[in-house]
């Protein structure tokens, strides 16, 4: 079953928030196992999926349907573990298992909390998807639509804005996984659910390694933030200014600067510190952001070099160049 939240094409924006349901799946699970009866039988893989509303939750859920999951749209918080129990019951037919969370269901919101708790003593894995959006970019998507913010009554959409962020400001803080969409239309919105939740076996970790420009802004969705301005800026290079750090020269220039190379070992290794306390705390996701004035030389060179290492270390990595080419 499918609606809209808005009333407007769903390819349009991230920020379309919609209802979409999936009417099952036929995957086999990969999770925890639970007693019921006489038999073990194996738990649904749960993904939660909230965040800003117009941040582009319903396209994030039509994503995993299409992916096979079992979606739904705005169920309330207390009815989570019942819908967990009865895709155990399933045999199978329901093994991936998305539910939305809103402040559409706001009354019911406080309950969420007590629900992830039964979930984990039951030993059920979860994970949190958490659709972030600048204020400036939510309310160009309400007044694009033409309506109001779910929580701004009788004020401005900027407060129903900030209403929201303080309702969610915890949930945030759990997420397994956080997208920024600001900059984001539909298919890279897509592009990036699929990267993390397409194929058939769910690697121990994924990392995201993502340039950018201090002088744009710091990405509001990283866990972790590097400063290359320590650097000598190829920009102050005639022959080097006009390319970036995807270019060779661009590259070696940036490498052959004193403390270059050290920085890329010792990162690296503290990288591996830190993704093996991540694998024991369970987190799967994780974006570093290497920056440098522009996001066009030292943080791209940096990245490129950086998401290599991750990789042969056994890291699935997504690399991303977030202001390369805003200049």
């Amino acid at each position: 079953m499918t609606g809209n939240e808005h009333g407007h094409d769903r390819t349009e924006r991230p920020g379309d928030d919609r209802t979409d349901r999936a009417d099952g799946a036929a995957h086999v699970s990969t999770g925890t196992s639970i007693e019921t009866g006489d038999s073990s039988v194996a738990i649904p893989e749960l993904v939660i999926i909230s965040g800003m509303s117009g941040a582009g939750r319903s396209t994030a859920a039509k994503c995993l349907e299409d992916l096979g999951w079992f979606v739904v749209d705005n169920l309330p918080p207390a009815l989570i573990p019942t819908m967990v129990e009865l895709g155990a019951r399933s045999q199978g037919n329901v093994a991936r298992i998305a539910v939305v969370v809103d402040v559409r269901g706001r009354r019911f919101f406080d309950n969420l909390r007590e629900s992830l708790a039964d979930l984990e003593a039951k030993g059920v894995t979860r994970r949190i998807v958490f659709l972030e959006s600048s204020d400036d970019a939510l309310v160009r998507r309400f007044e694009s639509v033409r309506r109001p913010h779910p929580l701004q009554g009788d004020g401005r959409i900027v407060d129903g804005i900030a209403a929201e962020r303080d309702l969610l400001r915890e949930l945030r803080g759990d997420a397994d996984l956080v997208i920024d969409t600001s900059s984001l239309n539909v298919h890279e919105l897509r592009a990036k659910m699929d990267a993390q939740f397409a194929g058939d076996e769910e690697p121990e970790l994924r990392a995201t390694v993502m340039s950018f420009g201090f002088k744009y802004g710091l990405p509001v969705d990283a866990d972790l933030v590097v400063d290359c301005r320590f650097l000598p800026n190829p920009h102050w290079v005639p022959e080097l200014r006009p390319f970036t750090g995807l270019n060779e020269e661009v590259s070696a220039y940036v490498f052959d600067q004193p403390g270059a190379k050290e920085f890329l070992n010792q990162y690296t290794e503290l990288l591996q510190l830190v993704a093996a306390g991540y694998r024991r705390e369970g987190k799967r996701y994780v974006t570093i952001a290497v920056g440098c004035t522009g996001g066009k030389h030292r943080s791209v060179a940096m990245s490129e070099k950086l998401a290599a290492r991750l990789a042969t270390e056994g890291i699935e990595t997504v690399l991303v160049h977030r202001d390369m080419g805003r200049e």
